[in-house]
This record gives C-alpha cells, structure tokens and sequence, in this order.
C-alpha cells in the first residue's frame, strides 16, 4: 500500500461526485487541496496561495486548474493516470476565470468545505454567484467507507494499539506529561504512522479537560492519567483510541465511577448496527451513566466519524438521526470528568457491519495499573 489507491478507485468516485452533483441540482463543484481533495484524487497537496482546483460540472469531465510551479507533484496524483484535463496557470494569470471557463451558465455552485477565503471570494466573484457547501454531496460518498479504506483503518487501529500497548515504558510518576507525550510520538511513528497528530496526555486534574494537551506538570503516584492519541498511516487513513491510566492505589469512588463509564462504552458499541440512528448510540452511553448518577460528568458528543480525517461526519450525538450503514465509521469515547479532580475517557473505533459493530481498538479497557 502507497501513498493512494488505484487509480479505478479514484475515477469512481469522480464519477459518483459528479452524478451526486447533477442530482443536488448543481452547475459545478469547486475542490480545493484538503480531505476531499485527496478522497477523490489521491493527492496529499495543501492548499497554498495559488489557486490548485478540482471542477466538477455535469457538462463535461473533470478539470484540474493547476499552477504550472505544482504541476509535478499533481502527475503524482490519480489525475495523472487518469488523464484529467490540466490547465495550467502562471503568476499573471487568473485562475479564477480559468477555472470557471467552458462550464456554462452558473445558477448554483458548491465549494469544498476546506476552500479558505482567500480563493472563496475570487472564485465566486468570477462564478457571478454566491457559493454553497458541497459537504453534503461529499458527505455521501466519505461517510460509507470502501473496502480499501477500511483495511487501511484497520492497519490505523492496530498501530495506534501496539502505541498503548507501550504506555508503561514512558509513563512513571515524577516524569512531565510533555516528556511523556515526546515518547509516544515517537512511538507512534515507529508503529507504522506517518506522523503523530496529536498526543493528550492529561494526568491528574488535568484529565478533567477533554482537550488538554500537555503541560510540564509532574505526574504523580495514584493518578488517573487519560492518554489520547493518533495519526495517520497510508494513504491518509486516521487512528485515534483513548486509554485512562493509574500510577498506582486509586479512591475506591474513582474505581467505581471508572466501572460506570467502561459498561456505558461497552453499551454504545453494543448499540451499533445497520438502522440504528447515531443519536441512539450516544444515548445507549449516557442511559449508563446516568444511572450511575454521573449524566452531568459527561460534558461532549459520544463519538465523530473517522477517515482521511480524524473529525468527520457522521457525528455520534444528540439530535443527529443519521441511519447507521455499514462501513460507516466512528469513535466510540464517553468520557466522565471532575474538574480540578480527575477525569477519564475509553475511546475505540468502531466500523458499522452487516449485523453489528467491529471494535478497531482492542487493548483492555478497564483502567490500567501501571
């Protein structure tokens, strides 16, 4: 496995983004480099302050607008197997003009989600209309993984866990969280990812913040320390599993809140299957805790969707009837949080299959003496 898949699979998908776009009554969708960029060319590029833009318009096949200073590194993409029309621009020209050329009449047009304003307001001063999101023609097709993307999620799982699996060699009371965290981003790229995204290592009170980071706080003996973390691995395809740790002896009413949240992560997953709503999964998790009377210790949704990148829909909360199909997939993480005190969190990905959900994580859940 490369950096990108075949080049069939991304003509697929043009293909599909295109009728998607015909059928949401769309003259043309506008993709910048970012996530969806890369979903349907295989192409890792960043969006810079020249203009590089996929067109997709029901009138014609797909147009890559490209500064010629870029052009090497877009032949890398699935644009160059594919044959994808180019057209080239130098520092002078306007691309904005260039990408809205031979498209006909403009009515309605989409733009990628990541497009940064910089190319948003020129492009729809030269579209002559004001721009929509193409989020929800895009979202179809990311949502429902393929069986690629979810071997290459797979591989994602099973490196993060190999990281957890070593935990115990950096994390020892009297060390910083920051000089904990700096070994597990080593690790993490030694098992297999291409870079490590983000790393939380949150001990202590500050496991009380879902997104606390690190700080130079020394960890203490009988803390509960949450360790968050992940990146990606080829082609793009992200981890993320979260874990909570204890440096020795804890309070028996933190051992029994901890047991509350590992039977409402369990629940959640349980609750995953083809025709089930999201908003029903995060319900399956809060029903335990508030049972257990920590409702109000959990403070965020239950879970996002994973992929190219590591938040994406579908998003596992309150209010979202999104009906689960399978190859969605998408975190399972209820946390329980006392501030100034401690916090916990259990997080594994779980993909959608035909009669259920399949944990990608598999490292023990209970709360892990070291």
């Amino acid at each position: 496995m490369g950096d990108r898949f075949d080049a069939d699979v991304y003509a697929r998908r043009l293909e599909r983004a295109a009728e998607l776009a015909v059928e949401a009554g769309l003259s043309a969708v506008f993709v910048t480099p970012g996530p969806d960029f890369r979903y349907l060319l295989g192409s890792p590029a960043s969006t810079l302050e020249r203009l590089t833009v996929l067109v997709l318009s029901p009138v014609g096949s797909p147009v890559l607008v490209v500064p010629t200073m870029e052009l090497a590194a877009i032949r890398e993409s699935a644009a160059g197997e594919l044959g994808i029309e180019l057209r080239e621009w130098v520092d002078g020209d306007d691309p904005y003009a260039l990408a809205c050329t031979s498209l006909g009449p403009l009515t309605r047009i989409a733009v990628s989600e990541s497009m940064p304003a910089l190319h948003l307001v020129p492009l729809s001063a030269a579209a002559g209309v004001a721009p929509e999101l193409a989020t929800p023609v895009i979202r179809r097709l990311r949502m429902v993984k393929d069986a690629d993307e979810l071997a290459a999620l797979r591989r994602a799982g099973d490196a993060i866990d190999r990281v957890h699996a070593r935990v115990h060699e950096w994390l020892k009371p009297g060390r910083t969280e920051r000089e904990v965290a700096a070994d597990i981003a080593a690790a993490i790229v030694e098992e297999g990812h291409t870079a490590a995204d983000f790393v939380i290592v949150g001990s202590g009170p500050n496991g009380a913040d879902p997104h606390h980071e690190v700080s130079d706080r020394v960890i203490g003996t009988g803390e509960t320390v949450v360790v968050d973390i992940g990146g990606p691995v080829e082609p793009g395809y992200c981890s993320d599993s979260t874990r909570t740790y204890a440096t020795g002896p804890i309070a028996d009413e933190v051992a029994d809140a901890f047991d509350a949240l590992e039977r409402a992560q369990q629940a959640a997953v349980d609750a995953v299957r083809p025709g089930a709503t999201a908003e029903s999964v995060d319900a399956a998790a809060r029903a335990v805790l508030a049972d257990a009377g920590l409702a109000d210790r959990f403070i965020h949704r239950t879970g996002h969707g994973i992929g190219l990148s590591v938040h994406e829909e579908p998003y596992i909360v309150a209010g979202n009837t999104t009906v689960l199909e399978p190859g969605m997939a998408f975190s399972v993480e209820p946390g329980i949080y006392f501030p100034g005190e401690w916090g916990a969190r259990i997080e594994d990905i779980v993909i959608v299959t035909e009669t259920g959900g399949e944990r990608l994580n598999t490292r023990p859940h209970g709360l892990t003496r070291l």
